[in-house]
């Protein structure tokens, strides 16, 4: 069964991220999602982590984590860690990329665009944080993912299937 033909591409795309279903040229790195533990007991630390959900572009993020928690920078960078496995960076920067990739698939405009929507000023170097942690260039990942918003195929497709269930109509 070709899953783009029946529900179309964004979810071919899903599909393929989840059991790695594209030809490995370019490895594994572009399918991997960057995010740290979120089930853990430190409710201080789950509080930084919702809000960062939503605040990740904000300028100095870790700051504003630091200050949220009430903590000194040294014991919100300790529990932060052994809360989630990551240094609170790194798990910002997580945040960052992902939101670019879903960016970059839905089209999103230029990359300098998506790079200032995640929070990033500097462009290049976004481009070359993007290639060292995706392992494709911002460019390259577009032309293997991107999925355009309105595909009048893909909508006759779907309103010809009622069957299909509500979460895959989207």
């Amino acid at each position: 069964m070709n899953v783009a033909r029946c529900w179309g591409r964004e979810h071919a795309i899903a599909t393929a991220k989840v059991y790695l279903l594209a030809g490995h040229e370019d490895g594994q790195l572009p399918f991997a999602v960057s995010t740290g533990r979120t089930q853990h007991g430190d409710r201080t630390i789950s509080d930084c982590q919702q809000w960062i959900a939503e605040h990740y572009a904000q300028p100095n993020p870790v700051a504003a984590m630091v200050s949220r928690s009430g903590l000194t920078q040294r014991r919100f960078s300790r529990r932060f860690r052994a809360a989630t496995g990551q240094m609170a960076m790194d798990y910002v920067r997580g945040l960052r990329l992902e939101a670019a990739k879903r960016l970059i698939e839905r089209g999103g405009g230029a990359i300098d665009a998506v790079a200032q929507q995640v929070g990033y000023e500097d462009s290049a170097f976004f481009r070359r944080l993007f290639r060292r942690e995706v392992g494709l260039s911002p460019a390259a990942y577009r032309r293997k993912f991107n999925v355009p918003f309105d595909d009048p195929g893909r909508r006759a497709l779907r309103s010809s299937l009622p069957s299909l269930p509500s979460d895959l109509r989207a």
